[in-house]
């Protein structure tokens, strides 16, 4: 019999994609891997998992079927490069320092912290607060510095008036780039977007990178713009990674924070790490493995090969089930220790491990330790989940500190 935490989090992934649940639970009869008519490979063993995503001669992130296909359809064909290609490897090593621990506690600290301390008192006083259109607005705030676009840059993307209620915009930039991702709905067997898809994905992108060029020429080298510039990378360029990080660093992060909070109270683990602090990062690390808010990843067989004795042959695909995989270790535990099977799965692996993984680490730390600041467990008082989305979130989630 599942457990109200299960039970809410596939009531949450079902109201997001009612197919979800059944393919990520039925996922587990294919492991290691398993063929599925018209759909392609499917992986639920983390080895083999991390086996195709060492192997860049076999499998492929930019060619149908994986998530750089469907990015070449709306920035262009340069995405290659940027994924696969010479540009890759460049790009990564001159970003890299942007993400290291150290910077991303202070990027955090800078651009978030006043928020966290204000959500912090908040509670303190007894008040509710919608950690759903917090954590929206968290994300907007870090990943906007992050790419080196100031307010008045975000308004001239998506409309409205920089002197309006900032966690306002912040909110409408998220809801702006959820409709951009939203557009990944019906790519399970084809990544090939039909052409109403792609104008409109072309069009929400275009209007994110309006005014991209003038925060190029004038960002700090400690955003990644400022660094794109420093390497010679041109402007439209510049442009389609700033998307990408956009993209890449708001639905998902959004669907973590405010599931961690819903997941740590529906297990009772909030009460356990109030007792235990030390395990917080525990905590930060169980909820991107329970969470896995990149529950499926995609890459295309480029050339034929043997994997755990099966033979995959070029121009199939493979679906990597994250989720699956990363659950079934157990239900979520702030006690337990870190598992190497899985280490960290949700963030994919190999050369495309997810570049901004630590500033995730550094964003849920933050948050979970402004949620434990008093001492106090949180009760959730209204909770509604998001439907019909890609990234499966809640749509509210109302808590306070118990009396």
């Amino acid at each position: 019999m599942w457990s109200a935490a299960r039970r809410h989090e596939l009531t949450l992934l079902a109201a997001g994609q009612p197919w979800l649940p059944g393919v990520l639970l039925l996922g587990r009869i294919a492991r290691p891997i398993r063929k599925v008519p018209k759909l392609g490979w499917f992986v639920a063993d983390p080895l083999v998992a991390r086996q195709i995503y060492n192997d860049s001669t076999h499998f492929s992130i930019v060619s149908e079927g994986a998530a750089g296909h469907w990015w070449a359809q709306v920035i262009g064909d340069w995405v290659e490069d940027l994924f696969e290609g010479p540009g890759h490897t460049e790009l990564r090593t001159t970003v890299r320092d942007l993400f290291t621990l150290t910077h991303t506690d202070a990027l955090v600290e800078r651009v978030i912290g006043p928020d966290l301390r204000d959500l912090r008192e908040r509670l303190a006083a007894g008040e509710t607060v919608d950690i759903a259109a917090r954590a929206q607005i968290l994300v907007g705030r870090s990943v906007s510095d992050l790419v080196g676009m100031r307010p008045e840059d975000i308004a001239a993307a998506i409309g409205g008036d920089h002197t309006d209620d900032l966690d306002a915009l912040f909110l409408r930039l998220f809801h702006h780039v959820e409709e951009l991702v939203n557009l990944g709905f019906g790519t399970m067997a084809s990544t090939t977007l039909d052409p109403v898809a792609v104008a409109r994905a072309k069009e929400l992108a275009g209007q994110l990178a309006v005014n991209v060029p003038s925060a190029y020429a004038r960002a700090d080298p400690d955003t990644t713009l400022g660094r794109c510039r420093e390497l010679g990378l041109d402007v439209e360029h510049a442009a389609g990674l700033a998307i990408l990080m956009a993209v890449a660093g708001t639905d998902t992060l959004a669907s973590a924070m405010t599931r961690m909070v819903a997941i740590m109270h529906d297990t009772g683990q909030h009460r356990a790490l109030l007792g235990a602090p030390e395990r917080l990062p525990d905590a930060v690390r169980e909820t991107l493995r329970v969470t896995s808010p990149a529950y499926l990843v995609g890459r295309s067989v480029t050339a034929d090969v043997n994997i755990a004795g099966r033979e995959l042959r070029a121009g199939e695909h493979v679906k990597i089930l994250t989720w699956t995989i990363n659950n079934a270790v157990g239900d979520f535990s702030v006690h337990r220790d870190y598992v190497p099977e899985t280490r960290q799965l949700w963030f994919g692996g190999g050369r495309h491990l997810c570049l901004g993984a630590q500033l995730v680490h550094s964003e849920l730390t933050a948050l979970l330790a402004a949620l434990t600041a008093a001492g106090t467990p949180w009760q959730i008082v209204e909770r509604r989940y998001r439907r019909k989305v890609f990234i499966p979130t809640y749509e509210t989630l109302r808590i306070r500190l118990a009396n």
